[in-house]
Formats: structure tokens, sequence, C-alpha cells
């Protein structure tokens, strides 16, 4: 395989500035990620999710799609992919976890 290099090879000769960006690059891609992006690296296709979640594929797509998803949904989904969703506001002060969604699912029934 002339010109093809494995990356660790490439990346020996990086000077210790050079490797602390990448390794904040894949810091960052690792915790910073689109639904379908996260569902792709658990390798899981629309249509296994969509059967953990009783639901056909089709609307996994749309769920996937759309740029607000309310909390109790997105919580079905990660559980449905294995995980356990937290929520956290960050202040100036510090971060608080928010644990309790009463409200936010009795308007989710209405």
């Amino acid at each position: 395989m002339s010109g093809h290099k494995k990356f660790h090879d490439l990346t020996q000769k990086f000077t210790k500035s050079q490797k602390d960006i990448v390794e904040d690059k894949k810091a960052r891609l690792r915790t910073e990620m689109a639904l379908s992006e996260l569902r792709e690296a658990l390798q899981m296709t629309q249509s296994q999710l969509g059967e953990r979640l009783s639901v056909k594929q089709p609307a996994i797509a749309r769920t996937e799609q759309r740029d607000d998803v309310s909390v109790s949904h997105l919580r079905s989904i990660i559980e449905a992919m294995g995980g356990e969703l937290d929520l956290v506001a960050r202040f100036p002060e510090g971060e608080v976890k928010i644990n309790d969604f009463a409200g936010s699912q009795q308007h989710d029934e209405r």
C-alpha cells in the first residue's frame, strides 16, 4: 500500500502542542454528537431503535431531523439506546442537575 500510512504513524512526529490539539478535538467529538451520530456510534440502525421504542423507522428518522424534542421523548430515546439522560443547568456560580420533570411530564400528557 504505497502512499498509505497509519494515523498513528503520521502523528509520531507531532509536537506535544499538536498532540494536545488532537486530544482536545477527540474529547470534544466524544462529548458532542447529534442524536443520529450517537445511534450510529452505538452501531444501532433506525429500525432497531424503532423496535425498542415500538415505533416505525420513519418516526426515528423524523425525530433525528427535528431541532426540538421534548425532554421526556429524548429520555426515552437515550434509554432505548442503553443510556441515561442527565440534564444539567450551568451557571457562573456552578452546575445544578435537574431531576424533577413532573411539570414537563404533566404538560406532555395533555
